[in-house]
């Protein structure tokens, strides 16, 4: 986002020393370690026109960790997939291989 459209909204100021600040609306989530987590694993085929997809969710942490576990599944499983919303999808009905690779990297499982 450009640095003007940050500031719409504020007041003009004199003090030619003024430096505006940012204020951050997200807060960076801390990645929980695996033994904390308590993820969901399970197929899903709503809204995907009748294709199954396994759905893992539950995590708790950065949106860079999601990115890299829903890498990593993918690859072990060898589909494709993506990870958005909290969420990590895994095309295909891949719930037993999932349950399995997440189990090995010692995060708890549902």
């Amino acid at each position: 986002m450009s640095d003007w459209k940050s500031r719409l909204g504020v007041m003009y100021s004199t003090d030619p020393n003024f430096q505006y600040e940012h204020e951050n609306d997200e807060d960076e989530a801390v990645t929980l370690p695996p033994e904390k987590q308590r993820l969901r694993v399970s197929l899903d085929k709503k809204q995907r026109r009748g294709k199954e997809v396994t759905l893992v969710s539950g995590y708790v942490g950065a949106a860079e960790d999601l990115t890299e576990l829903s890498r990593l599944l993918k690859q072990r499983c060898g589909v494709g997939g993506a990870a958005k919303d909290g969420e990590i999808i895994i095309q295909g009905n891949q719930v037993e291989k999932v349950k399995e690779i997440l189990r090995i990297l010692q995060y708890g499982v549902k």
